[in-house]
């Protein structure tokens, strides 16, 4: 049988079974290993805050509108960071067999069924600890921020936010051979920022950032700042931190009403530039070249080859029989932990 967790209403999870899937011609059978679970957009369906749940997008006119919503209650099978090992194999399929471990995004089940011409994209090599498998979605997600965010070499560059995405950042920008500023109120995280190479960091309440950084670059103020808190008195401050046609990139999910965000201080007067960023799109001077998958295969090439390692950032593990507690510590306790993985090991057996 399959196992596929479930949000049945906000703040409740269970886990139910279903059919185990088969292959058909061309796709592939896949067992999950493990599965990430999201600190951001998964855990506002958690939440109940996602906007899907409360109004209807309208895909065509891109806008949401009032009235019947997009999506409800049970949410089955919702998550995007999985890997797993090919367990089945359809009629003409080639270049995978049984046995391959995968990387990929097909949501919190035991079993999923995957066409083999965009799975053979996603093999990991046999030197590469399975666990990272689960970081292709959180670090495209960081990698399409650099994008928005046009880094240069010798800029400063300043991360706030330092959760999991916010480090992959932190390691992306450092390797686009930026000066990079963490800024974070979790002490720890600040730590593994300076281990992904920061060269400063600022811990919020000790000191503003915009200030700390004015004094750092001798007054200029930040050339790009990157918001993953999802927090508008962050976005606000990067705002702040941006120095005189500085650039920031909102790449967090932001809930709720911005009453945090005052636009008529340094934002209008310092003619600042706020980049969306979303991980739907590419931007568009960059869309020739790249697309997802791009950006996940791409980050997943950084981490098959050394220049990224994610394991630091895994600190629970827990068997998917105990997804309700998962979500509960992401949710209730965001200072004690980064990556939360879901173990199918026993599930999918």
């Amino acid at each position: 049988m399959d196992r596929v967790v479930r949000f049945v209403g906000p703040g409740v999870v269970d886990v139910a079974e279903a059919p185990k899937p088969q292959p058909a011609d061309g796709q592939i059978l896949v067992r999950t290993l493990y599965s990430g679970i999201s600190a951001g957009t998964e855990l506002t369906a958690y939440l109940g805050t996602n906007p899907y749940l409360h109004r209807r997008w309208d895909p065509e006119r891109r806008l949401f509108l009032p009235g019947a919503h997009t999506v409800d209650y049970p949410v089955e099978g919702w998550g995007y960071e999985e890997v797993g090992v090919v367990e089945g194999v359809g009629a003409g399929v080639t270049g995978l067999a049984t046995g391959d471990t995968l990387w990929g995004l097909w949501g919190h089940r035991a079993y999923a069924v995957l066409e083999a011409e965009t799975a053979r994209h996603q093999v990991l090599p046999a030197h590469v600890d399975p666990m990272c498998g689960v970081f292709a979605r959180v670090g495209a997600v960081a990698l399409n921020a650099l994008i928005d965010a046009e880094t240069h070499v010798g800029e400063t560059v300043v991360v706030f936010g330092q959760g999991v995405i916010g480090l992959l950042a932190t390691r992306l920008a450092v390797l686009s051979g930026a000066t990079v500023v963490a800024v974070d109120a979790v002490p720890g995280r600040l730590k593994l920022a300076q281990d992904q190479g920061a060269a400063h960091t600022v811990l919020v309440g000790e000191g503003a950032p915009a200030e700390v950084v004015n004094e750092l670059t001798g007054g200029r103020g930040a050339d790009v700042c990157i918001e993953l808190s999802g927090a508008y008195g962050a976005l606000h401050e990067a705002v702040r931190t941006a120095g005189y046609n500085g650039r920031v990139v909102a790449a967090g999910f932001y809930q709720g009403e911005a009453g945090a965000l005052r636009l008529g201080e340094e934002f209008h007067h310092n003619r600042v530039r706020i980049v969306a960023s979303q991980i739907s799109g590419v931007a568009a001077a960059h869309s020739d070249r790249w697309d997802r998958d791009r950006l996940h295969r791409g980050f997943m090439e950084l981490v098959t080859d050394g220049r990224v390692d994610p394991l630091p950032l895994v600190t629970h593990v827990l068997p998917v029989e105990e997804a309700a507690r998962a979500f509960e510590l992401v949710a209730e306790r965001p200072a004690d932990l980064l990556q939360a993985v879901l173990d199918f090991r026993a599930s999918g057996a």
